[in-house]
């Protein structure tokens, strides 16, 4: 890393002029300004679902474009600030210098993790998937723990969110919830997070205060979209109607307007009760389903790659990362090494650490 200042801009303005030849903002330019004429067009708006995908899209865009222009002008501005500093010898400006080119390097750097995800995939916004493991009462506590983590993740970004289902446990937590991430890229940031995800600490449930392990599973797939063709044949679904609930059994819904789809071929099963109406809960939990039956496609073709590599179709989809809270405080990943000992950040949301290396380990895994 240079230690002259200048260098260092220059150094930030050549990775950022890299990033951009992947990113293509020309290209970005051309289509934000389609979706604008699409979005300014009434007949849109008939089509809610599509019209939300033409304005979500769009919104990312301009964000984008903004971010690559503003940082380009900051590069401008700390560099004058570090000559008015030199020539002042004005060290406050010199100091808020040093912090304004410690911030622009850690959001080039993020920008550049983005050219990495070139999957098939990774630019799909992100359903995820938490089942608690072995661990009883704790294991659905650190499910629901998990999900926050997540939510909040992603609430820091200023993406959206939406929870599909949850079943809540008898005890405390939750056995099992869907949700999404509505935002580009969100699968392939976060699908180095898919795996089981150990949680140790003194037991809340445990009379006699006695250090507690659990588990829970975190499973990371892409929202399908129209071109992925996934067809089901009515033949190979069962689908039943239940009332939605919430924590304690106490009842959130007065009509039987949950769904749950069990495909029978695989014995998958899909259940959503976020919506107030049958039919929406309906085509909400067959789109997860298809992002299910997508991935389950994907890995079948990705295991048949792999013996014909013959390298025995090895997995990273098992303990991925340890988060320790007595009888010390440390979250570690066991595939990057990344850990921190900053416990409560992490159990609010601050993963980005995490989920850079993870991208990283993944492009080197050739995953």
């Amino acid at each position: 890393m240079p230690t002259d200042p200048a260098s260092e801009i220059s150094e930030l303005i050549a990775t950022l002029a890299s990033v951009e030849a992947v990113l293509d903002p020309d290209a970005m330019e051309k289509e934000a300004e389609s979706l604008r004429e699409r979005s300014a067009d009434p007949s849109l708006w008939s089509d809610q679902e599509q019209a939300q995908e033409v304005t979500r899209r769009l919104s990312y865009l301009d964000a984008e474009l903004a971010r690559l222009e503003s940082l380009h002008r900051r590069l401008e501005d700390t560099a004058v600030m570090f000559e008015l500093a030199d020539s002042e010898h004005d060290e406050p400006t010199r100091q808020e210098g040093e912090r304004e080119l410690a911030a622009l390097r850690k959001e080039i750097e993020q920008l550049e993790i983005r050219t990495l995800l070139s999957g098939e995939y990774d630019a799909r916004e992100a359903l995820i998937s938490i089942n608690a493991g072995a661990g009883g009462a704790d294991a659905a506590d650190w499910t629901e723990g998990l999900r926050r983590i997540y939510l909040r993740w992603a609430e820091r970004h200023g993406y959206t969110t939406e929870v599909y289902d949850t079943s809540y446990a008898e005890e405390a937590g939750i056995k099992s919830t869907t949700f999404t991430i509505k935002a580009p890229y969100a699968y392939g940031t976060l699908r180095g997070e898919h795996g089981t995800h150990r949680m140790v600490r003194i037991s809340k449930y445990d009379n006699q205060n006695r250090r507690q392990t659990s588990f829970a599973m975190v499973d990371v797939l892409p929202v399908v979209q129209q071109v992925d063709h996934i067809e089901i044949p009515e033949d190979e679904i069962r689908v039943d109607v239940f009332r939605s609930s919430g924590p304690g059994g106490q009842g959130v819904n007065t009509t039987d307007s949950a769904v749950r789809i069990t495909h029978l071929p695989t014995g998958i099963v899909v259940s959503c009760q976020n919506e107030r109406s049958q039919i929406q809960n309906k085509a909400t939990a067959m789109a997860v389903l298809q992002s299910k039956l997508l991935e389950r496609k994907r890995e079948e073709q990705a295991a048949k790659l792999n013996e014909l590599r013959g390298d025995g179709g090895r997995s990273w989809g098992t303990q991925i990362r340890s988060y320790v809270l007595h009888p010390y405080q440390m979250v570690k990943d066991l595939r990057t090494e990344v850990e921190t000992g900053n416990t409560a950040a992490v159990m609010d949301g601050e993963i980005d650490d995490f989920i850079e290396a993870e991208i990283r380990w993944l492009r080197k895994e050739g995953l």
